[in-house]
């Protein structure tokens, strides 16, 4: 009786030690599985260049969209809206050709400088026309939730294909809906020794 009892007892004993193990097993996968959804949600180097790319486009189009009788102003604030992120929190602009009001830390004040608007030295950078922005970025700094990088942009005007050289760093963020949106942008044209 005392066998019986005893391989009854070692019987459960080592039916709970699988069942327990075949839980820390789930446990560990599920982990490993949430860790992967977390990281896969990263922001990465392609989507750093992805939302370069964007920008891009939407300041070439500001221009043509201005310069063929458009509604440019309407892109404008489309495109600060939906790229920048002023709805998330705060955001630090400083733009290329700003010198009395520097920085600019509302959606309007942005919208403004790429198309004239609320700040008087505004002159509309997106208005030039542009044909065509490219990035060259001398490094991306990442991290899961937010990324940095700076280089030189270049813009070329789309009235006589000159090409012009502005230094930049860019900070980016996911907003709530996993939308990389820009939080840090700080632009200059490169210092010359000669002036």
């Amino acid at each position: 009786m005392r066998l019986k009892k005893l391989t009854v007892l070692v019987g459960v004993i080592i039916t709970g030690s699988i069942l327990l193990a075949a839980a820390n097993l789930e446990n560990i996968a599920l982990a490993q599985d949430s860790d992967t959804k977390i990281a896969n949600n990263c922001i990465s180097r392609k989507d750093v260049m992805d939302a370069q790319e964007t920008w891009a486009k939407a300041i070439v189009a500001i221009g043509k969209a201005y310069k063929n009788g458009g509604n440019y102003k309407t892109l404008a604030a489309n495109t600060v809206d939906n790229l920048y992120g002023y709805d998330e929190g705060k955001v630090l602009f400083k733009p290329t050709k700003a010198a009395q009001s520097q920085f600019r830390l509302t959606e309007a004040q942005a919208v403004s400088y790429f198309i004239k608007g609320i700040v008087p030295e505004d002159k509309g950078f997106a208005l030039q026309p542009w044909s065509k922005v490219r990035f060259e970025n001398a490094e991306i700094s990442l991290s899961c939730n937010d990324a940095v990088t700076m280089g030189n942009y270049y813009f070329t005007d789309a009235n006589t294909g000159k090409e012009t050289k502005v230094e930049y760093t860019f900070g980016y963020r996911r907003n709530k809906n996993g939308k990389l949106m820009i939080d840090l942008h700080h632009s200059s044209l490169p210092f010359n020794p000669a002036n």
